[in-house]
């Protein structure tokens, strides 16, 4: 311990030695004594007492002058938040020359491509330029500094810009001197004479006569169109009736349209069956048309007959069928632009009404009072109503924007719904040529198809986005959400939608030729059956029967199915 203590005394002393003068070196110098083991139990000593140097254990570093201290300069700056040196501005980058660098990569730049100088161009300037030289093809360089040459020097259509002097496309060409002289207007006072500001031109002409050319080429369309029109005027197709059955009339003197009463159903009874049930096999074909079936239609109230109509006519196709409330008589649309009325029980045509419009659709008013009445929707956008009586047309109803695809009656026959090309539904007061309600929403598709159902609450609508949708029938014609029927394809086709009599079950058809069954709690797709090669058009479900279904198609057959 007494040797540690007195290495310590001795480097104090000579560290101290170093850095002090030599006048110290006469102070006082401590006894080394040898310690006593028992002097912490003796009192103090009063007299000389030991001090400790300050030691200083720091190495001493020498200072080299040749290091550079100065600040380092990003030679990638642009900006510098003090004031630097010229020394430091120009001073070398630190590090070695990259040997592997072109010239070109070397050079300074301050983007990918190069050294782009800050320039200034306004927005007007240069969109000036743009439209000018993208109008006329040429535009001012923008490499030369036009405020120091002389003249101005273009890019592009160069004899151009000479010929137009320079003309950007804000800048009007030379103004016309003269202006057009008009005829004088007279007085103000003579009112007969006064023309004032609507006075002719001095040099305006009145008649503008053509050509010879001109002359031979109207001459020509006038004369196809005096020839169109002549075919155009003739008279319908001339019809004609063929009856496939032995005697038009029975022992007791009755015609087909008698309703059996020997069927096992009650054919005459106005209440529906209590309940219906899917239809699982085909039963009958009826294969008498040569072309597609484009509808089918039951006997009113009994359905023990069924009218159709198809495409497999001399002339033009058959559109829409329709019966009076007796079922005595029917309505006919076509493609050749004629609505034809028919004896049901002879077949013979009774009158045609046209106004020279493809009639889409067809329907007889159902009131009893009404039955002299009907309603045909037409290619060119109108509803028109006829009187079979006079012939002649009683009311237009004229607010759609595309052709009419369907007609409805609603609310005991008081109003009428109507759907087009347009994506619209509407609805109409019976003689009110004003719809009252117009449903259209942007998600909405055109429903060429729509029928009621038969508690005559709900409208079912086959919807070109491949499903039905249910809108309700008596007040407020909303869409019902929650009643939506999918599964099937129909897109482009108008494919009849009908209801079971109990209300269970929606019928549809599709473009595979496919009858559609769903549950109308539920809306889920219970069957589906292959019911025809081509596109089946139409599905009937009959009033008094619990599974049987008729359907009809494009490949000319219509088939029950039970």
């Amino acid at each position: 311990m007494s040797a540690a203590i007195g290495s310590l005394v001795s480097y104090g002393s000579d560290s101290d030695s170093e850095n002090e003068p030599e006048s110290n070196t006469g102070a006082e110098k401590v006894e080394l004594v040898t310690p006593d083991a028992t002097a912490h139990l003796k009192p103090l000593q009063s007299g000389k007492t030991m001090t400790l140097a300050v030691l200083n254990s720091a190495p001493e570093v020498a200072v080299k002058e040749a290091v550079l201290t100065g600040t380092h300069l990003d030679p990638s700056l642009k900006e510098v938040t003090y004031n630097p040196t010229f020394e430091t501005m120009f001073a070398p980058e630190f590090g070695p020359m990259n040997p592997f660098k072109s010239q070109q990569m070397a050079a300074p730049r301050n983007m990918l491509s190069g050294y782009a100088e800050p320039a200034h161009l306004n927005d007007f300037m240069f969109e000036q330029q743009r439209r000018t030289f993208s109008t006329y093809g040429y535009a001012l360089d923008p490499s030369v500094d036009t405020h120091h040459s002389a003249s101005n020097t273009y890019i592009g259509a160069v004899e151009e810009a000479e010929k137009n002097k320079g003309l950007t496309v804000f800048e009007s060409g030379p103004k016309k001197t003269e202006k057009r002289k008009k005829v004088k207007g007279g007085d103000a006072e003579e009112i007969d004479n006064f023309l004032g500001p609507w006075a002719k031109y001095a040099d305006e002409k009145d008649v503008a006569k053509p050509s010879e050319d001109e002359q031979k080429e109207l001459d020509e369309i006038t004369a196809k169109r005096q020839k169109k029109g002549r075919n155009e005027e003739e008279a319908p197709a001339e019809e004609k009736t063929i009856l496939h059955v032995k005697d038009m009339y029975d022992y007791q003197g009755r015609s087909y349209l008698h309703v059996p009463q020997d069927v096992g159903i009650n054919l005459r009874s106005a209440e529906a069956p209590d309940k219906c049930y899917l239809p699982k096999k085909q039963i009958h074909v009826w294969s008498g048309h040569t072309k597609g079936v484009s509808g089918i239609r039951l006997f009113p109230n009994s359905g023990h007959l069924l009218l159709s109509c198809s495409m497999d006519c001399h002339s033009k196709a058959v559109r829409d069928i329709c019966f009076n409330n007796t079922g005595t008589k029917f309505l006919s649309a076509g493609y050749d632009r004629y609505l034809k009325l028919w004896d049901s029980e002879t077949g013979q045509c009774i009158s045609r009404f046209t106004n020279r419009k493809v009639p889409y659709c067809v329907k007889f008013n159902p009131d009893e009072d009404k039955q002299n009445l009907f309603v045909a929707g037409m290619s060119d956008k109108k509803i028109v109503q006829w009187d079979i009586r006079s012939g002649e047309v009683v009311q237009e109803y004229d607010r759609h924007l595309g052709a009419v695809n369907t007609i409805t009656f609603v609310d005991e026959n008081r109003r009428f719904v109507s759907t087009s090309d347009d994506k619209s539904l509407r609805v109409w007061e019976w003689d009110i040529p004003v719809d009252f309600k117009y449903i259209a929403e942007p998600s909405m598709h055109s429903m060429p198809a729509v029928t009621l159902s038969p508690n005559g609450k709900w409208l079912a609508c086959q919807s070109m986005d491949n499903q039905i949708l249910i809108f309700g029938a008596q007040n407020r014609f909303r869409l019902n959400k929650k009643k939506v029927f999918k599964g099937h394809m129909v897109a482009g086709y108008a494919c009849q939608v009908d209801f079971s009599p109990d209300m269970s079950y929606v019928v549809s058809g599709d473009a595979d030729g496919k009858l559609n069954i769903w549950d109308w709690k539920t809306t889920k797709l219970y069957h589906r059956i292959k019911a025809h090669d081509k596109v089946c058009i139409s599905a009937l479900w009959h009033p008094h029967e619990t599974s049987k279904v008729i359907t009809c198609g494009w490949d000319g057959q219509i088939k029950l199915w039970d």
